[in-house]
């Protein structure tokens, strides 16, 4: 099996290339470019695309994130015969799989890679009985490319929310806040880590409402949020318990 990854497939001399190696079907994974037509049309069984998403949800650059942000239970691997579209071809193969609620992108990413491994070798296995199912444009969503500003958490949203937000930015962008503690006036934290607690707090979203060695709980827009894990600006993630040795947190914005 050859593998090639060229910059930019709508350079002709790319096409050129490709169409010399004569190839009887191309596999596409995380490659984030719209083949042209022509290419397309070069392989003898067409071109197939390994997708992180049970299409048509979720297409686009960033279906993972988004699976976990929008608090999906579930997902997992289309394999789909390509066209002009932004994933919108034929799906020929679906596996599907759970998320756990302590799923981040970095798991998820690494289970649906094997999975993808896998349905990819079915799929060539058998590819001449497979039947190709149409997508319901009707039924689709678009997983739009994830950017920095979205890691800046909101702390008047949830605490299941910015905890969902926090496992779908991990490993990156990683979410955000400014903080306030006792040691210093204004900081960038990354939260690692963090969970979902469903008592609710009186004091104004971001505030600190309760710290000790072992814990540091924030109050949101609607219930309360732990953290486990946490990055300031400059140094290494750490357990809540060693930064709490170090810092005693004020305010979060």
């Amino acid at each position: 099996m050859l593998v090639i990854q060229p910059e930019d497939f709508s350079e002709l001399q790319n096409q050129e290339r490709f169409a010399l190696l004569k190839p009887d079907v191309m596999v596409v994974a995380a490659y984030g470019q719209i083949l042209p037509k022509n290419t397309l049309q070069t392989p003898r069984f067409g071109c197939l695309n390994i997708h992180a998403s049970l299409l048509p949800r979720w297409r686009g650059a960033a279906p993972i994130e988004r699976a976990i942000l929008a608090g999906d239970k579930e997902t997992g691997i289309s394999i789909m015969q390509m066209n002009e579209g932004l994933d919108t071809g034929n799906v020929l193969l679906e596996k599907k799989h759970l998320i756990s609620d302590f799923e981040t992108s970095h798991s998820l990413t690494d289970s649906l890679s094997s999975i993808g491994a896998s349905a990819i070798i079915e799929t060539l296995a058998h590819l001449s009985d497979l039947k190709a199912k149409p997508q319901n444009n009707n039924d689709a969503t678009y997983a739009k490319k994830i950017t920095k500003i979205e890691a800046q958490i909101d702390w008047n949203q949830s605490a299941e929310n910015i905890s969902l937000m926090i496992r779908a930015f991990n490993p990156r962008p990683v979410a955000q806040t400014n903080a306030k503690a006792k040691q210093f006036e204004n900081k960038v934290i990354r939260i690692i880590e963090a969970d979902a607690l469903s008592k609710e707090s009186s004091e104004l979203p971001g505030t600190v409402i309760e710290l000790n060695k072992d814990v540091c709980h924030i109050a949101t827009g609607s219930g309360i949020l732990s953290l486990k894990k946490v990055q300031l600006s400059g140094k290494n993630v750490v357990s809540i318990k060693d930064f709490n040795n170090a810092y005693q947190l004020i305010k979060l914005n």
